[in-house]
């Protein structure tokens, strides 16, 4: 069956092709398996709530009939401003305007502030904006601010944060007012709105399985702060379901995430954290992992969701975030840029993608950039494989002369996982390539421009004087079932076949380095190499501590507490990128390598002389059976249904022989093509 909607059609309508809905809604409230909805170009302001289920084979499918051009969004026009009166210190560019909260029915989001565990609460900060053509002004506490119009100094967009707003309540009138400031735009004659809705196609019931939505574009939410131990919403989202496809999408300017593979409501869990303080983050995150196993949370009812094909960019705590929800997913092929710029957010749950228990997800050909932060892989990252992606810019704008204000993050960010995390054919450009607060993280055939940061801590909890290791789950084998906890050792990293490159250090982040020498989170470090692993053992090390007997009786000693192991073998390394000292290495140290990447005619360049100077250097074609399984969850690195992995395909999907070169290509022509 198809259902029809337009936005400008009249009430009424049966959602036939000649009389169809007027509101997606209507559609959503009667298809079901295998029908589709074909939606006509225009704005369609509503929170579109899937009512029923797909089936495998057979899912719900909404179609925009114009790629993008049936827009969902949950912001409302603001019409009627009036300057403010005797405001000549801003040359009259003060506005203000009235609504009814009777539009947001039972959710103000002017009077809802972003509220979550691990949220940090500097400024008081509502889940409602205001839009000036689409893009959000930046809240301020009162008018006065507004008046002032003082620039941000931590906001990647300086110029853009001047323009401020502020909103307060007249109870009497049951109105919200706004004020804001426009600067040289009459906000009459411009697209001004302000966001009404929570969310823009989200179930309320848990379990609306196999859904697809194809070609929208979905914006401006009201979407709450999602920590990993609260009901995780966004603007889109399954909702503790399994099978959706989010495909071709536009996404952006959700409040806090824009697509959430996330988690399901634990009443009686939910943001305990932050509601009691008694118990630790880390022990109620706990807590909501071994809930969730016994309330259902398995492959065959969670998970196995795709996004694919679409744009994601300003929002302002995630492009996607996820947690449990997200298991055996893929995402692939997504363009993921501008995430958390405001800088008016913070906390421990910021990325262009922020996900716990990735179990079995595939990250494969994703362009991530200038964000804070591109990928975080929290706790459980096991089977993980992030592949062929393109990362560079995830970093705040470095001004001559200034600090940097908001957040020097990296490329990845792999916390407090046991592996297996597969790193492959990648490129990293950040200055940060990769956080590595973890273990069992195997890099191999990347090119890594940026440091590896956090080596050897990060994984404890910040108790001042007591120890306060974290204690995270590993799983069964490509399931959810929990098969034991274990803090971390560190180490048990592979590294194989990739290029090191050293960019120039500069003064601030030389400082920043010393500054954090002996800091227990994040050691800065900006020198690229596998030189962070200086002291770890090699295997035959580490293999040496247990010869003999091991078990009750022998003699005491540390072998159970050790570092892991490292191994390294087949990387190159340019401009003074440092391997460890026990690594076979060739080290370039005559050529300067030149890399970064440029936008041309719409798609994007490697500008790089580094395949001048490859030496003819053959490595071992690496397979799953090559690689060490990883240590605690005794896995390999594999592909999600158990097979062996060779990496005889390279970052364009081109086959590699079996004698390839180091790094994600296979020959050096190959950066004359466009990387997307």
């Amino acid at each position: 069956m198809k259902y029809y909607v337009n936005a400008n059609a009249k009430e009424g309508g049966d959602g036939s092709e000649k009389n169809p809905f007027n509101k997606i809604q209507l559609a959503a409230d009667i298809a079901k398996a295998g029908d589709e909805v074909l939606v006509a170009p225009g704005i369609y302001r509503e929170a579109v709530n899937p009512k029923n289920a797909g089936e495998e084979g057979k899912p719900v499918v909404y179609r925009s009939t114009v790629m993008k051009g049936a827009h969902i969004t949950g912001a409302e026009v603001l019409a009627n401003w009036e300057k403010v009166e005797a405001d000549k210190d801003t040359n009259g560019s003060v506005w203000t305007a009235r609504v009814s909260n009777k539009i947001f029915g039972d959710f103000n989001p002017y009077t809802t502030l972003v509220s979550g565990d691990w949220f940090i609460a500097y400024m008081t900060a509502h889940l409602g904006d205001v839009f000036l053509n689409g893009k959000s002004l930046y809240e301020v506490q009162s008018l006065e601010e507004v008046r002032k119009a003082e620039a941000s100094e931590a906001a990647w967009d300086r110029e853009f944060s001047t323009y401020k707003w502020f909103a307060e309540q007249d109870e009497a009138k049951n109105e919200t007012v706004f004020y804001a400031n426009f600067h040289d735009y009459d906000p009459n004659k411009e697209n001004v709105e302000i966001t009404a809705r929570r969310t823009c196609f989200y179930p309320e019931a848990e379990g609306v399985n196999y859904i697809t939505l194809s070609g929208f574009t979905v914006s401006q939410a009201a979407s709450q702060w999602a920590p990993p131990t609260a009901y995780q919403e966004g603007m889109i989202g399954p909702h503790w379901s399994k099978g959706w496809v989010i495909e071709d999408c536009e996404v952006y300017e959700a409040k806090c995430s824009g697509i959430s593979l996330g988690k399901y409501l634990q009443p009686e869990n939910d943001n305990k954290w932050l509601k009691t303080k008694y118990k630790d983050g880390t022990q109620t995150e706990r807590d909501c992992i071994c809930q969730a196993q016994v309330e259902g949370w398995t492959k065959e009812r969670i998970g196995s969701h795709t996004i694919r094909r679409c744009e994601i960019h300003d929002c302002g705590q995630t492009g996607i975030v996820g947690h449990l929800g997200g298991v055996f997913s893929v995402i692939e092929d997504n363009h993921i840029h501008h995430i958390n710029n405001k800088q008016n957010l913070a906390g421990a749950e910021i990325g262009g993608i922020k996900m716990h228990a990735a179990i079995d997800v595939i990250y494969r050909r994703n362009h991530i950039h200038h964000c804070t932060r591109g990928i975080w892989l929290d706790w459980q990252a096991q089977g993980t494989r992030v592949t062929q992606n393109f990362f560079h810019d995830n970093i705040p704008p470095q001004r001559p002369g200034e600090k940097i204000k908001g957040e020097v993050a990296e490329d990845i960010f792999i916390e407090v996982s046991h592996g297996p995390t597969l790193l492959d054919n990648n490129i990293f450009l950040s200055p940060r390539a990769v956080k590595l607060a973890t273990q069992g993280v195997a890099m191999v055939h990347n090119i890594i421009a940026g440091s590896f940061t956090a080596v050897g801590r990060g994984t404890n909890n910040g108790a001042l004087t007591l120890s306060s290791p974290r204690y995270t789950p590993y799983h069964m084998k490509h399931r959810t079932e929990i098969a034991g906890f274990m803090t971390f050792l560190h180490g048990d990293c592979k590294f194989f076949n990739n290029i090191f490159i050293q960019k120039p250090i500069c003064e601030e982040f030389t400082e920043r380095m010393k500054a954090n020498e002996k800091n227990d989170w994040d050691d800065s470090n900006f020198v690229v190499g596998t030189c962070p692993y200086e002291d770890y053992p090699t295997f035959e090390e580490w293999d040496a501590m247990f010869e003999g007997y091991c078990g009750m009786g022998s003699p005491a000693s540390d072998r159970y507490y050790s570092k892991l192991p490292v191994w390294a073998d087949g990387n190159l390394y340019f401009n003074g990128a440092r391997p460890m000292s026990k690594e076979k290495a060739y080290i370039d140290s005559k050529n300067k390598v030149e890399i970064t990447c440029e936008e041309k005619d719409g798609k994007i360049m490697l500008k790089t002389n580094l395949y001048d100077f490859i030496p003819d250097l053959k490595c071992r074609l690496m397979k799953t059976e090559d690689i060490a399984p990883a240590f605690e969850p005794e896995e390999n690195y594999e592909n999600p249904d158990g097979s062996p992995i060779v990496f005889d395909t390279d970052f364009f999907g081109k086959k590699r022989d079996n004698t390839p070169i180091a790094g994600p290509f296979t020959d050096g022509k190959e950066i004359e093509n466009p990387l997307f």
